[in-house]
């Protein structure tokens, strides 16, 4: 499949749904190795003068060295005949096996990073921050003690993004 890029102000989406109840997939590395998983927490906004997305990744994740290692990663969306592959992605670990090759997606690399041509939007993004988060920063703890019982903190990433792309 074919991607064209498009600017990010001809962007339109819901991220609240798009990421929140559709899922995406968080994608790092190149040619010579990659990882994804699907990501359902995140958000896309303007910080620091510019147009960045944030994702988070607990560090018992297989992807998370493939972020860590690289400067770009992406973020890409689907339609809902892919949900169930989505949760595929989300929920085996590429430690185990070929789970990109089990759902049948195909990889496609664009910037030095990949994606997989199922994807109807990908966001190519630069890391510009890293961060854990902290059990002490809660003001609600109710967030803490829900989300994490094994205290297995994600670590944020905040990246901006550098190209849009739609499928043709």
């Amino acid at each position: 499949m074919a991607f064209k890029e498009i600017s990010i102000h001809d962007l339109q989406l819901n991220p609240f749904d798009k990421i929140g109840r559709d899922w995406a997939l968080l994608t790092a590395g190149d040619a010579s190795g990659s990882n994804t998983m699907t990501v359902s927490w995140g958000g896309l906004g303007v910080l620091w003068n510019r147009n960045v997305a944030t994702v988070y990744v607990r560090p018992q994740r297989y992807t998370k060295q493939f972020i860590d290692a690289a400067d770009r990663f992406t973020l890409s969306f689907y339609s809902p005949e892919h949900k169930r592959a989505l949760g595929i992605l989300g929920s085996k670990s590429g430690r185990d096996g070929d789970k990109v090759a089990e759902v049948g997606f195909t990889p496609l690399y664009l910037d030095g990073t990949c994606a997989y041509e199922q994807a109807q939007l990908v966001l190519v993004c630069r890391k510009l921050y890293a961060d854990e988060i902290k059990p002490g920063s809660f003001i609600d703890r109710t967030c803490d003690t829900a989300n994490y019982p094994e205290h297995d903190y994600h670590t944020m990433y905040i990246a901006e993004v550098e190209k849009v792309y739609v499928s043709e």
